[in-house]
């Protein structure tokens, strides 16, 4: 099935020094994401990256 959309169901979040948590990206598979964390892994400090999958319904 094809209606136009594109499905991005991976996500880059980020954990900064106060534990606020922000989505940096979304990326259409693990690798892409994991391309992203593995870059911005390590500058500043104390920030935190990971990548995290939605759930079909769309919630993490």
């Amino acid at each position: 099935m094809n209606d136009g959309t594109v499905i991005l169901p991976w996500l880059v979040i980020r954990q900064d020094d106060n534990g606020n948590r922000y989505r940096v990206g979304r990326y259409a598979t693990k690798a892409e994401a994991q391309k992203m964390v593995d870059s911005l892994d390590g500058r500043g400090k104390e920030k935190l990256y990971w990548v995290e999958r939605l759930s079909p319904n769309g919630g993490r």
